[in-house]
């Protein structure tokens, strides 16, 4: 018998700490910082619409250093962008 890997989606509501365990299994290469594409996949994994676009511009709202990754230090802006455009619900 094969054990195959799911994603574990996000619950209506959820705290940063859930969101950054949610957002981690994401994380292909393993390195500690999402890229557009991982994030990409995060919001396909939520049958989000046109989520290449949602992706490049949470990106871009939330990459403060321009490196083009989101940071462990950027995740926050990450948080209150998914709160304001995303329609997701995360509290402290």
């Amino acid at each position: 018998m094969a054990f195959m890997r799911s994603v574990v989606l996000p619950q209506q509501e959820m705290s940063v700490d859930e969101f950054k365990k949610w957002l981690k299994q994401f994380d292909g290469n393993h390195d500690g910082r999402i890229s557009r594409e991982e994030l990409k996949r995060a919001l396909e994994s939520l049958h989000a619409w046109f989520s290449w676009w949602k992706a490049r511009q949470a990106l871009k709202s939330s990459d403060v250093n321009r490196n083009g990754v989101i940071d462990k230090e950027e995740i926050g802006k990450l948080v209150l962008y998914a709160v304001q455009h995303l329609n997701m619900k995360i509290y402290d």
